[in-house]
């Protein structure tokens, strides 16, 4: 599927509204499906030229609601409902439909875009929050040392066993 810049949207609604050619024509001739222009000449008689400006927006639950609303009261089509309230794709409003139907109004709800924001580990001086000659800080010193001190005495006791057992390796 090729994607169409405004230009070449607009020119060939132009084409069409001179009533040069037909919409078979014109799809025929860019290389466009006649439905899609026909949903583009739709777009412009609605809206202007405000139909082909890109707009990257996420649509609110209730817009959403609107919209299927809107299809089921009048029987419209996803293509007509796209061209009245300006939707890019009629794809969209199709998706929207099945996931009402399939999980119910919460499946409309819009979900945040990209990652989520990295969690901020608080600072060190956050943490250092106790004083440097409070008691708490020197239990906690005293805890580490002799922890460090238990490490190094079994790390040599574990070297001087090597030490003294002969490698017992025979040769064949």
């Amino acid at each position: 599927m090729s994607k169409f810049t405004v230009e070449h949207k607009i020119d060939a609604v132009v084409r069409y509204q001179k009533q040069l050619e037909s919409v078979d024509k014109i799809a025929r001739s860019i290389g466009a499906n006649k439905e899609v222009v026909r949903m583009w000449i739709k777009q412009y008689e609605y809206h202007g030229l405000a139909a082909f400006e890109k707009s990257y927006t996420s649509y609110t639950t209730q817009f959403k609601m609107d919209v299927l609303n809107y299809m089921n009261e009048n029987g419209a089509s996803p293509n007509e409902a796209a061209v009245i309230f300006n939707i890019s794709s009629p794809a969209l409003i199709r998706k929207w439909r099945i996931q009402l139907s399939t999980f119910g109004i919460d499946a409309l709800v819009s979900k945040e875009k990209g990652r989520p924001p990295m969690k901020k580990e608080p600072t060190k001086q956050a943490k250092q929050t106790s004083v440097e000659g409070s008691v708490e800080t020197l239990e906690a010193r005293i805890k580490q040392l002799e922890m460090e001190n238990e490490y190094l005495k079994k790390l040599n006791a574990l070297v001087q066993n090597k030490e003294k057992s002969p490698s017992k390796t025979k040769l064949k």
